[in-house]
């Protein structure tokens, strides 16, 4: 999965670090955590708290935002949504190395674009993406430019939808939800894509409906892959997800990550950290969940997954069972979508910024 120098000092960073920005050891390099454009410099360069200026003709860096507040969590796990919309919003300007939210938006998305947000509902409404963090992203799109009707909120089933707390609708000019199977036809172009050794039908609301996409997963165990983040999330989107779950779904996931559907529309990944499970999924378990209180934004998918991963490894670890690669089930998937140019699994290589 991640290449592992360090991954250990990593990770417990990540779990156990206050508020602020993080500045990983591996960051050293770059530093563009809390960077500000420097106006006395080459417009190429940023001014960095770390080494001073960077050098921008470099090729450009992976970039995670870790997004972080116990206050985001009420009593009976109620979402702070006011709170949850200022972190976004920041972690969306860190991102994007813009100075306001709606040049961060505006930055990832047009006007002119059909929107969908694909959601993952499989585990229920305990762990799935929440509502509040939905309408944080429908005002996001609302800030580019983007029409309510022309945002797509969805997943397989209309029922997952509903069962996640979500009110599906189809008609009228306001944000669109529904299920795949809502759609005429059962929902799935009739003649199969083929990335790799995968050959699946695709939902038409990623193939011909939506022009960009944002990926919304939640940080978990899954109990073949190893984890289900952002790039397993798009087994949502074809027809036959139970024929590539051999070996650990690799290198199945990656491969199907490749089609075009999926590289040139996702524009955004924001998985839902809220409420995380280390252990016994895709399934909610509740002795196996936890508040982490967060939130994981990158364009790089590989990236996220890849801190994502190394995340739950260290929850394991500090709860003292086998680690995923003991388990027999290491998300070795993310190698596999490293090795093919989908983005970087090398923590060394990987900005991870808190906000």
């Amino acid at each position: 999965m991640c290449k592992r120098e360090n991954r250990r000092e990593f990770v417990r960073q990540i779990i156990g670090m206050g508020a602020g920005v993080y500045f990983s050891p591996f960051l050293a390099a770059m530093g563009l955590e809390g960077s500000v454009t420097d106006k006395t410099s080459s417009p190429k360069r940023l001014a960095s708290p770390l080494i001073g200026l960077v050098d921008l003709s470099m090729p450009p860096r992976s970039r995670v935002i870790l997004a972080r507040d116990d206050k985001l969590l009420g009593e009976n796990s109620k979402v702070n949504g006011s709170l949850l919309n200022k972190i976004l919003a920041d972690a969306l300007m860190k991102l994007t190395l813009t100075g306001t939210p709606e040049k961060a938006w505006q930055s990832l998305f047009k006007p002119n674009d059909v929107v969908g947000i694909k959601l993952n509902c499989l585990a229920g409404k305990q762990l799935s993406p929440h509502v509040e963090l939905v309408e944080c992203l429908i005002g996001g799109l609302k800030l580019a430019g983007v029409q309510e009707r022309n945002i797509i909120v969805w997943e397989r089933f209309s029922r997952e939808l509903d069962a996640c707390g979500f009110q599906t609708n189809m008609i009228g000019d306001g944000v669109k939800c529904y299920g795949t199977d809502e759609l005429h036809g059962g929902g799935y172009d009739e003649h199969p894509e083929i990335a790799g050794s995968v050959g699946s039908c695709f939902s038409r609301i990623i193939s011909s409906i939506c022009t960009a996409i944002i990926n919304v997963p939640v940080l978990k165990d899954h109990d073949l892959a190893g984890v289900t983040l952002a790039m397993k999330n798009f087994f949502g989107a074809i027809h036959n997800p139970n024929k590539y779950h051999d070996n650990n779904c690799d290198p199945y996931i990656a491969e199907l990550n490749t089609h075009s559907y999926i590289r040139r529309k996702q524009r955004l990944i924001v998985c839902d950290a809220l409420v995380a499970q280390y252990n016994g999924g895709p399934a909610y378990k509740p002795q196996w969940a936890w508040n982490f209180s967060g939130l994981l934004i990158s364009t790089d998918p590989v990236a996220l997954d890849c801190v994502g991963a190394n995340i739950i490894e260290q929850k394991r670890e500090k709860i003292r069972i086998p680690s995923l690669k003991q388990a027999g089930r290491e998300p070795k998937y993310i190698q596999t979508a490293a090795s093919l140019g989908l983005g970087a699994n090398d923590l060394s290589q990987i900005d991870v910024i808190e906000v």
